[in-house]
């Protein structure tokens, strides 16, 4: 049952004002371990904000974010880091001009605390822990391509393979599939599905596509207008009278 389940992250009465505008208002919500939990709403819901307040990447107005029974308001977003919590943005974080291998070998090299060298290091440095990484996300044979000339497709695959090599307690993901066609999604979804389950994982995920979230999430949030409308199974909230009006018409589905 659910109140038996270990909560990994939690906010309470989360709010963040910009003037008049409650962009969130009073949000709290839980996210279990090992759950893919989605968040949806309309534009303007407030679903990338609470995504930033969570990773103290715009400061609270209201509200308090804790992670793994520890408050984390107001830490630091490289401390956040540090504890476990990546996140994947909707716009490319990449280093376009740099190929797969430097992508991840950067990542690695702060995940494990080492210094940038400005001193020459071997051309293959970390070549192999890098390229069973890429090759997590299917992408062990792009290893020297250069990020900026990847498909989209690729270059989402080679952001959550950072994110991967920083070993994510908790990933959180801004549109994963957005841009990329819906077949190449549900494959994307499917991949972080079960990489999730294989390296112990929890994921929290912002969709617009509605086929995805009902099909990939274990539970999901709704906000509208910055405010928490309701969280539940995916069948409890497709029965939603919200969701139905906003996503199906008020169709009955």
């Amino acid at each position: 049952m659910e109140q038996q389940r270990n909560v990994l992250l939690e906010t309470q009465e989360l709010c963040r004002n910009f003037g008049a505008l409650k962009a969130t208002d009073h949000v709290s919500i839980r996210i279990y371990e090992g759950e893919m939990h989605a968040i949806i709403g309309p534009n303007g819901a407030g679903k990338s904000t609470l995504m930033d307040l969570i990773i103290n990447r715009t400061c609270p107005t209201e509200g308090k974010v804790f992670f793994q029974g520890k408050e984390i308001t107001g830490v630091p977003p490289y401390a956040i880091a540090n504890m476990g919590i990546s996140k994947c943005f909707q716009i490319s974080k990449l280093f376009a001009a740099l190929t797969c291998f430097e992508n991840i070998r950067i990542a690695l090299i702060k995940h494990r605390g080492e210094t940038w060298s400005l001193l020459p290091r071997k051309k293959n440095y970390l070549w192999e822990e890098c390229r069973q990484i890429l090759d997590m996300v299917g992408m062990a044979d792009k290893m020297e391509e250069t990020a900026a000339l990847l498909s989209y497709g690729d270059q989402r695959r080679l952001e959550i393979a950072i994110t991967l090599a920083m070993e994510p307690v908790l990933l959180m993901l801004d549109e994963p599939t957005a841009g990329v066609a819906r077949a190449e999604g549900y494959e994307i979804m499917k991949m972080i599905r079960e990489l999730a389950k294989k390296q112990n994982f929890t994921v929290v995920f912002i969709e617009h596509d509605m086929d995805i979230v009902f099909h990939y999430s274990d539970r999901i949030s709704v906000l509208s207008s910055g405010r928490l409308i309701v969280t539940d199974s995916p069948q409890k909230v497709r029965e939603n009278q919200f969701v139905q009006d906003a996503y199906f018409g008020g169709a009955g589905v």
